[in-house]
């Protein structure tokens, strides 16, 4: 396992990984050294066969306030190239996380300013606390949230995203779920048991399943019906009913069974 400065990248023995934003002191803002190491954790997650999702978490109070301010000051004194060299980089980082073969949830408790919102925005589901606040905080600091904002216009819509992008307004964690942000809020009290919930839902499902399926959304995800689409599902489907899970799925529910994923992970006890 690679060690981090900024991270921790916990393998749950029953078969997920647990990606934990680690600059407590710093409320988890991102700075180029977390960049660099959020883009390597991605790609040792990516080339693990044996993991099946993904928990994106931030210790401490916060989820993530947004870009450290020492690195901003850093690079307002710094030129063009330089500046589009570290915009680069966060793209880089929010396009791997978006395109990463198995499911990703981030769970937000506390602060999520600026490019949080964009790591929130590119995982497939997110689940948080009723209290968090959430922000596109840049057009304060005379900045604009670029890099991140395909992702957020595709999580809550464009109307919305010129909204909270313009104004800077500060929205909680029910309106976050109210826009589509998040999947599911709760009561600060009640995440954790909730995050035990998520993860056992998503250790019952085929892994091989849920990354075929991730990759049926991006193709049909512009919501276009149009020859190339159909022939995409069409070979979609009969591919994966083929497949060993495909088959040892379809063999477990006609006889009434549990399939073989599900007691693989039965019988291991989760690391504390």
């Amino acid at each position: 396992m690679i060690d981090f400065n900024t991270l921790e990248l916990h393998n749950d023995p029953r078969g997920f990984a647990t990606l934990w934003l680690s600059r407590e002191q710093k409320n988890n803002a991102f700075n180029a050294e977390m960049i660099r190491e959020l883009i390597l954790a991605l790609d040792t997650v990516q080339g693990d066969p044996a993991l099946r999702f993904l928990v994106l978490r931030g210790r401490g109070k916060h989820f993530s306030a947004g870009a450290d301010l020492a690195w901003m000051q850093q690079s307002a004194e710094l030129d063009y190239h330089t500046n589009l060299d570290d915009a680069r980089h966060l793209a880089e980082l929010m396009y791997n996380l978006a395109k990463l073969k198995i499911p990703t949830i981030a769970v937000v408790q506390g602060a999520a300013y600026g490019g949080a919102l964009g790591l929130i925005s590119a995982c497939d589901m997110a689940i948080g606390s009723e209290d968090a606040q959430f922000c596109l905080s840049e057009v304060r600091i005379g900045l604009a949230p670029a890099v991140i904002s395909p992702f957020v216009v595709q999580a809550i819509g464009e109307r919305a995203a010129r909204r909270y992008a313009l104004t800077a307004e500060r929205f909680s964690g029910e309106r976050a779920r109210e826009l589509g942000l998040l999947s599911e809020c709760y009561p600060g009290a009640e995440l954790e048991r909730q995050v035990a919930l998520w993860t056992d839902n998503l250790l019952l499902n085929s892994p091989q399943a849920m990354r075929s399926c991730k990759d049926l959304l991006r193709e049909v995800s512009h919501g276009a019906t149009t020859t190339a689409i159909r022939r995409y599902c069409e070979n979609s489907i009969a591919r994966i009913r083929v497949s060993p899970e495909g088959q040892e799925g379809l063999r477990a529910f006609l006889q009434k069974r549990a399939p073989s994923w599900q007691t693989d992970t039965s019988s291991r006890e989760p690391r504390p």
